[in-house]
């Protein structure tokens, strides 16, 4: 109906690859006026086959028809080049009024700098990094860290209600972004520590199916020992959905804030420092939780299947 706050909202959203799409669909699921652009225009052209919306010919197109742009894409440099680069950009056809919502993982200050470019064309952008991986992307339930002009948040909230089941507002603009890396960052340590933990447990005798069942009912438990160990670790499966790559970008991110703020990391930079020898030894399209596999040859031991 007309009086619908998503028939009000024009929404643009730029990069549908393996988490854009799911998201996307979200977006036009909840009856948004939705127009999507890819790198990869035959992407974008089945976005519109399969799920709907429309994919303008240019980048200035789906400015110009859009109050709120998404914008998904796998770096910092890469937005920067989509907003003002190039031959056809962001920035050639951008309202005033208009709200970015930057929900890549990337460079806080990288953003920060665009979020002052933005703010000279009279419009704002807002960082909106997410947590959940492709399978809460799916169903809408997605954990959004939002920095930025609170008003512009509030604005973009419909928008960003459809993709996540939590909108967690962590500061100024730029802060979703340090949170997510150091979110990830967090996630990591306390994957790499508990499949040691596992490894010491098998070659002592125990099975690491059953410590991980305890881990997850004492104070040991944490989202790699309920969501990770068993379904992606122990079944040999190693297909989480989100790539070391991406993982390692996270991590270099967190650590860069570290030196931004003079904070000492040594933990941090030792769990990095593995993933960086993880993505060498099985590359960067590797699942992240194939870091198990790298503490497995370093103890020359398999942890057992279910």
């Amino acid at each position: 109906m007309s009086d619908k706050t998503s028939d009000k909202i024009r929404v643009g959203f730029i990069g549908v690859g393996n988490m854009g799409w799911p998201m996307a669909a979200c977006v036009a699921k909840a009856g948004f006026e939705l127009s999507v652009a890819d790198a990869r225009r035959e992407v974008a052209n089945n976005f519109v086959q399969q799920v709907g919306g429309r994919a303008p010919d240019t980048l200035r197109e789906l400015a110009e028809t859009s109050d709120v742009i998404v914008t998904m894409l796998p770096t910092s440099a890469i937005v920067s080049h989509v907003l003002t680069g190039g031959d056809d950009n962001v920035f050639a056809g951008l309202k005033p009024g208009t709200i970015i919502v930057e929900m890549s993982s990337g460079v806080p200050s990288v953003t920060q700098e665009l979020a002052e470019k933005v703010a000279a064309l009279g419009a704002t952008l807002i960082d909106g990094p997410v947590s959940g991986g492709v399978p809460r992307a799916k169903t809408g339930q997605l954990a959004i860290m939002v920095g930025g002009d609170d008003a512009a948040i509030e604005r973009a909230m419909p928008v960003l209600s459809s993709m996540g089941s939590s909108v967690l507002r962590t500061g100024a603009v730029g802060s979703g972004q340090a949170t997510k890396a150091l979110n990830n960052l967090v996630s990591t340590g306390g994957f790499l520590i508990g499949i040691e933990a596992l490894l010491i447990g098998q070659r002592f005798g125990l099975d690491p199916a059953v410590m991980t069942d305890v881990l997850n009912a004492a104070t040991g438990m944490n989202n790699s020992t309920q969501k990770k160990f068993k379904q992606f670790v122990l079944s040999r499966k190693f297909d989480a959905g989100f790539t070391m790559g991406l993982l390692a970008k996270d991590l270099s991110i967190a650590l860069q804030i570290g030196r931004e703020t003079a904070t000492p990391t040594p933990f941090s930079a030792l769990c990095k420092e593995l993933v960086l020898a993880a993505q060498s030894m099985f590359g960067s399209d590797a699942d992240h939780t194939e870091m198990a596999r790298l503490s497995e040859r370093l103890a020359g031991e398999e942890l057992g299947g279910t």
